[in-house]
């Protein structure tokens, strides 16, 4: 597998990390008690930038050290067929889970977590007051969703260990980049003076529709993997045992 397709795989491992909400949530909760306190601009723009900048650090570093533990196992002689087949039930079984069930079955964009675990979220966020805490809840923000991303982090950081240094370094900037595309797009809405409640009403709006598309995005990755790195080596394998 060239760099490219190994690139191309990060790259829709990563949009599908982007399309989940949590940290948005966070994030637009974030903005919205700040406005609330009557903070000045400058301060919402702080927040909302060390959140972000948070978010961004903690995926780095997830994705780093995911990929340095697989880098441990794989052979470039032989890639272990089972860590393929454990990321392609992963992706399979979170795409499932996304598609049936991701948000709650009420209104608004309560999403299928822990309820102790909403609670402290939103009181953590109702009480940060600082770019500080600010940057410290964008990296709870992103382990919080591991549930949901460990999947795309799993595949894009094996896939990132077949790759030369320098590609791998290219790697890891695509996948952090494009993961946090939706949280940089409601933060530049958020900078530019948008309202909050029309950001959070095209949220509720689409609600479904990105349910489904995260969900199958995840799933047609799974199905072309196995096909690619699975289904080929054991035909591989069979051909050259005739």
């Amino acid at each position: 597998m060239d760099e490219y397709t190994t690139l191309a795989i990060i790259a829709v491992a990563a949009l599908a990390h982007a399309s989940f909400q949590l940290s948005i949530s966070m994030l637009t909760l974030l903005s919205s008690h700040t406005i609330g306190k009557k903070n000045t601009h400058n301060n919402l723009l702080l927040r909302t930038h060390a959140f972000v900048i948070g978010a961004g650090v903690m995926t780095l570093l997830l994705i780093s050290s995911l990929a340095l533990v697989l880098s441990y196992i794989y052979s470039a002689t032989a890639t272990p067929l089972f860590i393929w087949i454990i990321g392609c039930g992963l992706l399979t079984g979170v795409g499932i889970s996304v598609a049936i069930f991701y948000y709650r079955k009420e209104a608004g964009t309560s999403l299928w977590i822990p309820r102790p675990m909403a609670r402290y979220l939103s009181s953590r966020t109702k009480s940060t007051s600082s770019s500080a805490e600010s940057f410290s809840l964008g990296m709870v923000s992103a382990i919080s969703e591991i549930l949901f991303t460990l999947a795309p982090i799993f595949i894009a950081a094996f896939s990132l260990v077949q790759l030369h240094p320098i590609w791998q370094l290219v790697g890891i900037a695509v996948y952090t980049i494009i993961s946090l595309s939706s949280l940089i797009v409601v933060n530049c809405l958020i900078s530019s003076g948008h309202s909050i409640s029309k950001v959070q009403k095209w949220r509720e709006a689409n609600k479904r529709f990105l349910q489904l598309a995260s969900g199958a995005l995840l799933i047609i990755l799974a199905v072309y993997i196995y096909v690619e790195h699975v289904m080929l080596a054991v035909a591989l394998t069979a051909a050259g045992e005739i």
